[in-house]
């Protein structure tokens, strides 16, 4: 049984990588979808792939840093499918660079792209949710959010930010019939990580318990347990981590 079918998903960042392997899982569970990324070329190609088994799926070429785009982006997905059951917040950015080099631009960009946006996505959707009765969040953050990472302190701050937000909001909104949750990956093999120094990836795989970095269709099934019933039922601001054994909370 398609444990998806009869609800619509919006997913950010669904262009590539693991945004993209959870549309294309979600459409497998015959969901209708919203694709949103800022890579028009990259989504038709993802949304193309969906197109196979989901129920239906449009796209929204956005900037999630962009409250209006945002805002648009939610309108659109209600007028598209008429309703938003799921929001996956997955669009993200990885930069290295040594907090003593850091340029308060590149700061403020990371929190722009990997956490500010969570808010806004989150803030246009969930009244939608809590007018249904029902909801899902889903936040993509990192297990460096809980553990930190060397030459990624803005990474790590926006990441550890993503689950700060996750728990608080599940608490408010829980009662309301919306589950929060977020996904915390290891490192895994997406274009997001090729532009990191092969040395930092090299010592990172040999801390691996597993050996190895995930594959984005390794994550997926997290979100797509996190946004089924009855599977997800039961997860409220929880952090759960497919990350080669990086972190064990």
């Amino acid at each position: 049984m398609a444990v998806l079918r009869g609800r619509t998903a919006l997913i950010t960042g669904a262009a590539s990588g693991i945004g993209a392997a959870i549309a294309a899982a979600y459409a497998g569970e015959e969901a209708a979808l919203l694709l949103a990324d800022k890579n028009p070329g990259l989504l038709e190609a993802s949304a193309q792939t969906c197109r196979k088994t989901a129920a239906s799926v449009t796209t929204a070429v956005v900037d999630v840093t962009d409250a209006d785009a945002t805002k648009a982006m939610v309108e659109q997905c209600v007028s598209d499918h008429g309703r938003v059951d799921v929001l996956v917040n997955c669009a993200g950015i990885l930069t290295e660079v040594p907090l003593i080099d850091m340029s308060v631009t590149t700061w403020d960009e990371m929190i722009a792209v990997d956490l500010r946006s969570v808010f806004l996505c989150c803030r246009w959707a969930i009244p939608h949710m809590v007018e249904a009765g029902w909801g899902r969040v889903i936040n993509i953050a990192s297990q460096l959010g809980i553990k930190g990472g060397e030459s990624l302190v803005h990474y790590s701050a926006a990441k550890a930010g993503v689950i700060g937000l996750t728990r608080a909001l599940a608490r408010e909104v829980a009662p309301r019939g919306v589950l929060v949750n977020a996904i915390a990956p290891g490192p895994i093999e997406t274009p997001l990580v090729e532009g990191i120094s092969q040395d930092w990836k090299q010592a990172k795989q040999a801390e691996l318990p597993l050996g190895r970095f995930g594959r984005p269709e390794e994550v997926a099934p997290t979100a797509v347990l996190l946004a089924s019933d009855p599977g997800g039922n039961l997860y409220v601001g929880q952090t759960l981590g497919p990350n080669s054994g990086d972190v064990m909370p």
